[in-house]
């Protein structure tokens, strides 16, 4: 499979053994690398995605195309805001023009 930005999957030992056992995640992507690698492998670049659907931590990982999988669609509470796991909460996070 050749993911595409907005893919949810789920990274484990087959994608990558640094990500064998409880060390597997979900992972939202946001960009895959265009450069080339070793044959069959690809830079990732997106969020990880904990049980409750919310992006917790931003990675880039290096994993086989083969071992690649779908991930069952992780329940995200109804009605919740996705915020930017970086972003300060409150107006100033919103964009718009400056008032004096």
């Amino acid at each position: 499979m050749r993911p595409q930005p907005g893919d949810l999957l789920r990274i484990d030992g087959r994608a990558s053994v640094q990500f064998a056992g409880d060390r597997a995640l979900t992972f939202r992507v946001v960009a895959v690398c265009p450069r080339p690698t070793y044959t069959g492998w690809v830079w990732l670049t997106g969020y990880v995605i904990d049980r409750r659907g919310q992006a917790v931590d931003r990675r880039e990982v290096f994993v086989q195309l083969a071992g690649l999988r779908r991930a069952v669609s992780t329940p995200a509470l109804n009605g919740s805001r996705v915020t930017h796991p970086y972003a300060a909460p409150g107006p100033s996070s919103q964009a718009g023009p400056l008032r004096r």
